[in-house]
């Protein structure tokens, strides 16, 4: 499963990064630091997951979700944040976000759902 990591912290990106060495069938095929970076390699690197956070700057992650879920192959989106709220969470639904982890209390889970998927794609390849 190819990966695309779209934080502003570079520390939280080799974070994620690092995490995703370890998960069979997981390979991170770019990165960007803001949306407008994001939006330029998305279509280019064709990932099966986006790991897309909401404040970046240039463009956001609220800003640019639509327009990933908008690709003629749109990936699976999975938005993890600091802003966690009820109201984030709620557009994020809207705009196509297939998953929302707040980044201080489920960055855990969230590795544990790429690891499913990432499962899935390789039995769905096989």
């Amino acid at each position: 499963m190819k990966i695309f990591v779209a934080d502003d912290s570079s520390i939280i990106r080799e974070r994620i990064v690092r995490m995703l060495e370890n998960v069979p069938n997981a390979r991170v095929v770019g990165e960007a630091a803001d949306g407008a970076e994001a939006l330029r390699s998305i279509p280019e690197t064709k990932p099966d997951l986006v790991i897309l956070d909401l404040k970046m700057p240039i463009a956001g992650g609220i800003e640019i979700l639509p327009l990933i879920k908008g690709l003629s192959t749109p990936p699976i989106v999975m938005v993890l944040t600091n802003y966690a709220t009820s109201h984030h969470r709620e557009a994020c639904a809207k705009l196509g976000a297939d998953y929302f982890f707040d980044k201080s209390r489920e960055f855990e889970k969230a590795i544990e759902v790429i690891e499913s998927l990432a499962e899935g794609c390789a039995h769905a390849k096989s």
